[in-house]
């Protein structure tokens, strides 16, 4: 199972985990990055560089992240008008500028 990168990432697109990826599986999103998981060869580059810890393996994945970035790759969302499917590395595609619906009404750290 590919890893995922949970609600620490909202607002912070660093990029060092996109830099550390090998197969060029991380995607950017409007506020959040996506890994997308017919892509993700499981090495685990990634996961040290991540500055918030947000990229978790199977062990501490919940169900709502690992659907939410499968929904990025599979569903329509607001904004695009088909699937972003399996564009094979998110370096040609540079950012979609769109979000999940759970990212884009998931909280902020400013409205706590």
């Amino acid at each position: 199972m590919a890893y995922v990168i949970n609600e620490k990432c909202i607002d912070e697109l660093d990029g060092s985990c996109v830099d550390a990826c090998p197969v060029d599986c991380i995607y950017e999103g409007l506020t959040k990055r996506y890994i997308n998981p017919a892509e993700c060869v499981d090495c685990g580059a990634c996961l040290p560089q991540c500055p918030v810890d947000a990229i978790v393996g199977t062990e501490d994945q919940t169900t709502v992240w690992r659907a939410d970035n499968a929904a990025f790759f599979t569903e329509v969302l607001p904004g695009r008008a088909k699937p972003l499917g399996e564009p094979g590395g998110a370096y040609a595609t540079g950012t979609i500028g769109v979000d999940t619906p759970l990212t884009t009404g998931w909280p902020r750290a400013e409205e706590h």
